[in-house]
């Protein structure tokens, strides 16, 4: 029998063109040899042109099913992506933060939190009081939280558009309950991403750079990223290798994507299965 794989689960809405949200994010997982558990937080009409529009899910359907999955696997990450409304915000908090109980710790490892606010379109994704909910309660939840600078300047009210301006809203993450916080950059002319966690000589930072994407394959890559990041934390690595790995895998996927539709393209998330195979050493039937 087969050796069980880490359990990541994502709670995330659904994108019907799957290059975001949960559909993306079972990819994501699969592709890092995780197996993927998801909790819908709300249905979209949207393609590789725009999303058209919102209908977030009822929040008793998520607790319930998010409790379903707790009592019956054991989960080694979570991944909270899009969340649609306060409501859901709250229902996801609740169950987060909720006592312990015959069926399930009181707590979940490695929450990796993406503020979701707009889609790349513009629509918005989260309500105001979606927005309150999510600084006050799910950000000191979380073990990562992975704001790109749009989203980081929306929570912190900071401008932030260059590394010093990156370093102060990590800063402000930090004072409202943040433990690890990653800025990715990939919308700045230079993509830099900035790591900020904390440890016991107080806080730490770590900056990752690398060269400007000039792909039309960049739909989804904020999921892609902290979808990537809970599932490294739930193979034991650290969060800067963690943060690493998942900006490489991102690079690459947007490197490998192709042309979809008739707007922005996905990343291609499984683009290693589509890579040649070396050819098999001695004594063996393969080699990945």
């Amino acid at each position: 029998m087969a050796e069980k794989p880490p359990i990541v689960l994502t709670i995330a809405g659904f994108d019907p063109s799957s290059g975001a949200g949960a559909t993306a994010d079972i990819k994501t997982i699969a592709a890092h040899a995780c197996y993927g558990v998801a909790c819908l937080t709300a249905l979209t009409v949207q393609s590789t042109s725009g999303v058209r529009r919102v209908h977030p899910v009822e929040p008793a359907l998520i607790t319930e099913t998010l409790e379903e999955l707790a009592k019956d696997v054991e989960i080694d990450a979570v991944h909270i992506g899009m969340l649609g409304s306060a409501k859901v915000a709250a229902a996801v908090a609740d169950f987060l933060s909720s006592k312990p109980s015959r069926n399930r710790k009181a707590r979940l490892p490695n929450i990796v939190l993406d503020p979701v606010l707009k889609s790349s379109s513009g629509a918005d994704l989260l309500d105001p009081a979606g927005v309150r909910v999510l600084i006050e309660r799910l950000i000191p939840l979380a073990d990562v939280i992975t704001p790109n600078v749009d989203e980081a300047a929306a929570i912190t009210g900071l401008k932030v558009t260059d590394l010093d301006e990156m370093k102060a809203a990590a800063a402000r993450l930090h004072e409202l309950g943040a433990i690890a916080v990653v800025i990715t950059g990939g919308h700045l002319e230079k993509a830099i991403d900035l790591l900020s966690f904390t440890t016991r000589r107080g806080i730490e930072q770590e900056i990752f750079k690398a060269e400007r994407q000039r792909s039309n394959a960049t739909h989804g890559t904020g999921c892609a990223f902290a979808t990537a990041m809970a599932c490294h934390l739930a193979l034991d690595r650290g969060i800067a290798e963690a943060a690493l790995l998942a900006k490489i895998y991102v690079t690459a996927a947007i490197t490998n994507g192709y042309p979809l539709g008739k707007g922005t393209g996905p990343v291609h998330h499984l683009y290693r299965m589509s890579q040649p195979r070396r050819a098999a050493g001695p004594g063996s039937e393969s080699q990945e």
